[in-house]
């Protein structure tokens, strides 16, 4: 019964160590603020996915992504070491852009309230005349 929680309780131990890694600084200088979001883990424990955001443009986040994909063999040695499984899972990282997302709805909310707040326009000249 337990055996099916177990992928869960390895993802987040996966996000917590690979937090922990982060927080501590890569040497990779392409690699910026990044927060891990997620990790799902497959049910073999063989493959990690990993969500992540970087706090910057889109340009930081294509830098990140590359030096992320250079740090896998790093990270994945990292992980089984601290971890001690019986096989390390291979990791793929994927950007979230669920922050992303929010932000842009965020944006367009302030626009309404913003558009809502203004006084009505003055009609023409030649209206109020008549």
């Amino acid at each position: 019964m337990t055996t099916h929680h177990r992928p869960e309780r390895v993802a987040q131990m996966v996000q917590h160590l690979l937090g922990e890694l982060f927080a501590r600084g890569m040497r990779d200088p392409r690699i910026g603020l990044v927060t891990i979001t997620g990790v799902k883990m497959s049910p073999d424990l063989r493959e990690a996915r990993v969500y992540w955001t970087v706090h910057g443009d889109p340009d930081q986040r294509k830098h990140t992504a590359k030096g992320l994909e250079n740090a896998r063999g790093f990270l994945r040695r990292e992980i089984g070491i601290e971890l001690k499984l019986r096989v390390t899972p291979d990791l793929h990282f994927t950007y979230d852009e669920a922050i992303d997302r929010g932000e842009r709805i965020e944006q367009l909310i302030r626009q309404v309230h913003d558009e809502e707040r203004a006084p009505p326009p003055e009609p023409p000249v030649s209206e109020r005349d008549e």
